[in-house]
């Protein structure tokens, strides 16, 4: 009988602002803040996509002495360099082709703030004299103005890329690099602080059922293996939509999760050999019998997992010419079940 985790009211867990977990390395990483928040120091911060680098750079806005003034996100790789030096600078009337008003830039708004650059290594070459000037001397000019602009503004920024190599590649000014890396915070991967994976299922678990009005009370010990030993090679982002999934797929009490992939690859709820209905609900079947051990009735059998009577799902079964026996082996393991048991057999903590 599979084991059971913790109730989700009786998870426990450190939240750091939003940062959620138990590991090591996020104690580090809000020791930093703590370290940097206080000062006006420019930060970078570089990480994989989907580790959370703007909610690390909203808790040192929200720990800072301008935590009451705004926090204004640029993503530099949203526009094209045109709209973009627009976006941050602002533009007057007739500065340029369907410039009808007068704008304010974002670094306008983030006057007594903070601005954070976001993806800040897919800057245009273009526009980072421009940027670097504004960072040095906190000063500008709106696009068709040769009035210069004075703000008061933190700046954060961050990437995913190796800013050191685009340098040398020449894609990134050293000087702006430098200017920018004043205190650099590196976040490590969901895979190196897998000690965090566990409250942050318990946190998206709570949030979804929340908002899609189910309750999900448990979530059993293998599930919270299967996601320990995962790879997650899109992060936190990745384990928050694959709950999100799973919120959605769970008719009953406990958590259903759905197959884990070890490459970045859109999978369907149901395997793509499911061409019909029929195929795809006896491959469901298979699956929550193959998890039951083969067990139909009781609070843990299959039955209860489908949200079924018991007589309901013998017929079901014989309809669709399902061996209960065979579903115990590995044989007749559907594509989901085998997916989830090829992550559990995964790279162990």
């Amino acid at each position: 009988m599979a084991t059971t985790a913790p109730s989700l009211r009786q998870a426990r867990s450190l939240d750091f602002r939003g940062m959620i977990g138990l590991s090591q390395e996020l104690r580090n990483l809000w020791y930093l803040v703590q370290m940097v928040a206080p000062t006006d120091s420019a930060v970078l911060i570089h990480g994989e996509t989907g580790t959370g680098k703007e909610l690390l750079a909203k808790a040192i806005h929200e720990e800072s002495s301008r935590c009451q003034g705004p926090f204004v996100r640029v993503n530099c790789a949203a526009m094209p360099a045109g709209l973009l030096e627009s976006e941050l600078f602002g533009h007057e009337r007739g500065a340029f082709t369907g410039a009808v008003t007068q704008a304010a830039g974002r670094f306008e708004r983030a006057h007594k703030g903070t601005l954070f650059l976001d993806e800040i290594g897919d800057l245009p070459l273009e526009l980072q004299p421009k940027l670097l000037r504004a960072l040095q001397e906190k000063e500008f000019e709106r696009l068709g103005s040769s009035r210069t602009m004075r703000v008061d503004v933190r700046f954060i920024a961050a990437t995913n890329q190796d800013l050191l190599r685009m340098v040398q590649e020449g894609r990134f000014r050293t000087d702006l690099f430098y200017r920018l890396n004043v205190f650099p915070i590196g976040i490590p991967p969901l895979r190196d602080r897998r000690l965090d994976i566990p409250p942050l299922v318990y946190h998206f678990v709570e949030r979804f059922a929340d908002r899609l009005n189910k309750s999900i009370d448990y979530i059993s010990e293998e599930i919270i293996q299967a996601l320990q030993k995962h790879d997650w090679p899109g992060n936190i982002r990745e384990l928050q939509n694959l709950i999100e999934r799973a919120v959605i797929m769970s008719s009953g009490s406990e958590l259903r999760l759905p197959p884990l992939e070890s490459r970045l690859a859109i999978q369907p709820c149901y395997a793509v050999k499911a061409e019909t209905l029929v195929e795809a609900e006896r491959d469901h079947i298979l699956r929550v019998l193959n998890e039951a051990g083969g067990v139909i009735g009781g609070p843990k059998g299959a039955a209860s997992r489908l949200g079924l009577p018991r007589t309901s799902l013998i017929y079901k079964m014989r309809r669709l010419g399902i061996d209960r026996e065979k579903a115990k082996g590995t044989g007749n393991v559907p594509f989901q079940a085998r997916g989830l048991e090829s992550a559990m057999s995964a790279a162990s903590l």
